[in-house]
């Protein structure tokens, strides 16, 4: 079974990678430039950890900078609220509906994105009726039966973190402003405080 999974130099995707490359899967991971603020340390951080899993060749980057131009939200546009304005509509859609169409053409059989339990769910497309509308689309306009995995949906964050450390998974990049030392006030960067709770 081969994957298109998505990779973005945080600790839950890059985890994601780890453990279906454990499975014996073929992976096929894919990094989206959908014009966030975090862009620069982000992909330094996926292509680090995607060195350090073997498959940096493989690595592919979808530059779709032009949706955080066009869709503003706190995670691309300096000017709103990193926090207040986080959501970014269509954001998972739009990294499934990319993911997929790499999978259509390298002959995958799935996707994957790194989302938690729907417990930490904060938005519409972080949840497990989403990412079922979602194969169901990707299947009907792909032409054929796409797979959309969500192995971490039964973890909490601090069960995330654990697991990272067991299996020497580090070196990943998770706040949202992009900045050298983590901001500490992002959504990414309060999940970490919840998994130190």
């Amino acid at each position: 079974m081969s994957v298109v999974t998505l990779v973005s130099g945080g600790l839950d995707s890059t985890l994601v990678a780890y453990l279906a490359i454990e499975e014996g899967l073929k992976v096929h991971p894919l990094f989206v430039n959908y014009g966030q603020r975090a862009i620069d340390r982000e992909l330094a951080a996926c292509k680090n950890s995607m060195m350090k899993l073997g498959i940096l060749d493989e690595l592919e980057i979808a530059d779709l900078s032009g949706y955080g131009r066009l869709i503003r939200s706190g995670l691309t546009d300096p000017n709103k609220h990193i926090v207040e304005d986080a959501f970014t509509p269509g954001r998972n859609m739009l990294f499934l509906l990319t993911a997929a169409a790499h999978a259509h053409q390298v002959n995958a059989d799935a996707v994957s994105i790194g989302l938690l339990h729907e417990e930490t769910s904060l938005f519409p497309d972080q949840t497990s009726g989403f990412l079922q509308d979602a194969e169901a689309l990707i299947t009907r306009i792909m032409g054929r039966s796409i797979k959309v995995l969500a192995p971490l949906a039964a973890f909490h964050k601090d069960e995330v973190i654990q697991l990272a450390k067991a299996k020497g998974v580090g070196g990943t990049y998770s706040c949202h402003l992009g900045l050298e030392e983590p901001c500490g006030e992002c959504i990414a960067c309060n999940e970490f405080k919840v998994g130190e709770a």
